[in-house]
């Protein structure tokens, strides 16, 4: 409130001066005793009462107009918008509301609110000042981007999905966003189309393209005040327990400071197990624990920086089911400038480092791979019978499996096969497409469009076996497949037709490939044995009967219950920072969601100029209260008239009292 706000308001103080005076009337008056009094006679009164109320009525009248007199010195200057559209020509409009849900988006603007909040209270503005045949659709931006409401004319039930949008600790996806909105404005009978994006715009990427909505469609910034203003911001983005020491990983964007770091104990925070400071600029600390400390700790940061809720995280017990083995032959790869195989120098690129291992060869014992989430086998010349036993069991017991299939794989010795891995009897085949059918490869997303040219000079022809009950990721033009992900009890196996060497190809040198090893890593760690993710990734369960789970968000003492998608290989967003808490197949298992290294950076992307044109709409006051203040106190004032002239006289004529004096 303001200082002239306040000021308009403190006449309604006023209001006691009618009781003042009332009270000050009510004192007796003082009695003077003159000396000729006593020649008079003496009249007793008739009556004697002190001053009271003579109308209580006009009394109440006189205050609400003294209360009305300072609301209406405020008015002026209390300010109340609301966000509003303005049409063209009054053409109905067709909305995509794109609600960033994102971790950033629980900063607090400068009035005290998140900014979440503002995003969602200008969202229901919309909805509420909707008018016959406009329609809404809503998009959530925390990544992965999706589709919270289809488009649709009836408001109250955009107004009731609105509603059920809750903030995550996502990271932040606005170009995906968009787009899926631009898809869902694609056939709507409105001619004026409008993205509304409600972001504080720090989707990782300050020095991104400017968002765009493309051609048809308008783009829309109605907030600039929501734009995040580059605060600084520290996270928790991994931590690891080894015993009774905890490593705490911290990442910070902006101006780095000194921090203390807690470790606490997960049912009790007040708890507090050990402490370091982390020195302005490092990433690393170790805290030492007590002997019989709890299993389950937490750890903490000192308050400090633009968002709390990264600021705390679930400690992640040692965990040996991590790595990434790669087994590849280098002199077959031929590496022309030297070096490791192409396969090894791609996850080098994604900087992975410790992560990935490379393999001299495929253990005889299951128990040996138990390190390892994700294997990749690079054009195997076929497995032994003790290889091929050893990596079923571990692909059914939950492993990822990537292979490459090329000349070496389709001349494998006799006895030297794939079994149920890759079912059947495959072929090299010296003819191939000139590239892939880039509508067909989702996987890649928009690296697939660099596919279209590939032009390999020979290809692995799979048989029925191995195709039946697959999920083809990326096929060629010919709709042969290029890549697939079979499902093997717990596992997945993934194929590739073409190998990671540079004779037969350069798939290795794409984009694409880049991605392919990327995802191969995320569904390793998340369908495999890892079991920590980033905030918004998913956990996959292959192969099981039966899962319940629920989420124990990170400082917080109450757990929320799960929806488990029906099917046999249920994925769950792990939207919060916290312990997510299953039961598969009735055993108990625990995963971890972290904070994204992504959303720490609080610098907002640029948006096109013309997202922030006035004549698209913007906020908008709200009807001034003014005149209907002043007419209720003119009415007052009449109504005071009214009350006076019909009022009786309250002054009586005093009674006359004859008196007689003795003679």
């Amino acid at each position: 409130m303001s200082f002239l706000t306040s000021l308009a308001l403190l006449a309604a103080v006023l209001v006691g001066a009618p009781v003042a005076a009332h009270l000050l009337r009510r004192k007796r008056a003082t009695e003077v005793v003159l000396p000729t009094a006593s020649l008079l006679a003496a009249t007793p009164p008739t009556a004697r009462r002190r001053s009271a109320l003579e109308d209580r009525g006009l009394l109440v009248i006189r205050i609400i107009a003294i209360i009305l007199l300072a609301l209406l010195g405020a008015t002026p200057f209390i300010s109340c918008s609301h966000v509003a559209v303005l049409r063209k020509d009054g053409a109905s409009v067709a909305m995509v509301l794109v609600v960033d849900d994102s971790l950033s988006m629980r900063s607090k603007l400068t009035e005290g609110t998140t900014r979440f909040d503002r995003a969602k209270n200008a969202a229901r503005d919309l909805i509420d000042g909707a008018e016959p045949g406009d329609s809404f659709a809503i998009v959530l931006a925390g990544s992965e981007a999706r589709v919270h409401l289809a488009s649709t004319t009836d408001a109250s039930a955009a107004r009731a999905a609105l509603d059920d949008v809750a903030p995550s600790d996502r990271s932040t996806d606005l170009t995906t966003a968009i787009g899926i909105a631009r898809d869902v404005l694609r056939g709507v009978p409105q001619p004026d189309k409008r993205i509304v994006v409600l972001s504080d715009l720090a989707d990782g990427d300050p020095d991104g393209a400017p968002l765009e909505a493309g051609e048809g469609v308008a783009l829309w910034y109605p907030l600039p005040d929501l734009e995040s203003k580059s605060e600084a911001d520290c996270a928790i983005v991994a931590t690891e327990r080894r015993e009774l020491t905890v490593d705490v990983s911290v990442r910070c964007a902006g101006v780095p400071s000194e921090r203390r770091v807690e470790v606490v104990s997960a049912s009790d925070p007040k708890t507090v197990l050990g402490s370091a400071t982390l020195q302005a600029g490092a990433e690393l600390v170790s805290i030492k624990l007590p002997e019989n400390s709890p299993a389950e700790v937490d750890a903490r940061l000192s308050a400090g920086d633009a968002l709390a809720a990264d600021d705390i995280a679930p400690v992640a017990l040692q965990s040996k089911e991590s790595a990434v083995g790669v087994l590849a032959d280098a002199a077959a790869a031929h590496v022309e400038t030297g070096g490791p195989p192409p396969v090894e120098q791609g996850f080098a690129a994604l900087q992975l480092g410790p992560t990935v291992r490379p393999l001299s060869a495929i253990p005889e014992h299951v128990e040996e791979l138990g390190p390892y989430a994700g294997i990749v086998l690079d054009d195997p010349p076929g497995l032994t019978p003790e290889e091929r036993k050893t990596m079923i069991s571990w692909v059914e017991g939950g492993g990822v499996l990537l292979v490459s299939l090329g000349r070496k794989a389709t001349a494998a010795p006799l006895g030297a096969g794939f079994g149920s891995l890759v079912p059947g009897v495959i072929r090299w085949s010296s003819i191939a497409p000139k590239g892939v059918d880039a509508s067909k490869c989702g996987f890649f997303s928009s690296s697939a469009n660099g596919l279209a040219d590939i032009a390999p000079k020979g290809r692995t022809q799979l048989p029925a076996e191995a195709t039946k009950d697959a999920e083809t990721l990326c096929a060629f033009e010919d709709g042969e497949p290029l890549l697939l992900r079979r499902h093997v009890g717990k596992g997945s196996v993934y194929l590739s037709t073409l190998p990671f060497d540079f004779e037969t190809s350069d798939f290795a040198l794409r984009p694409a490939f880049l991605v392919l090893l990327d995802r191969f890593v995320e569904m390793a760690r998340t369908g495999g044995g890892a079991k920590i993710v980033e905030a918004g990734k998913r956990f996959s369960f292959i192969g099981v009967s039966s899962v319940e789970g629920q989420v124990m968000p990170a400082g917080e003492q109450k757990s929320i219950a799960l929806e488990i998608p029906a099917g046999q290989a249920p994925r769950i967003d792990a939207a919060r920072i916290g312990r997510y808490l299953f039961k598969v197949d009735g055993a108990a298992e625990t995963r971890l969601a972290l904070a994204s290294e992504k959303e720490i950076d609080l610098r907002p992307r640029k948006i096109a100029a013309e997202a922030k044109d006035p004549s698209l709409g913007g906020e908008a006051r709200k009807i001034d209260a003014s005149p209907y203040v002043a007419m209720a106190l003119l009415g007052l004032m009449v109504l005071e008239l009214l009350v006076r002239l019909l009022s009786p006289s309250t002054e009586t004529a005093a009674p006359t009292v004859p008196t007689s004096r003795a003679a």
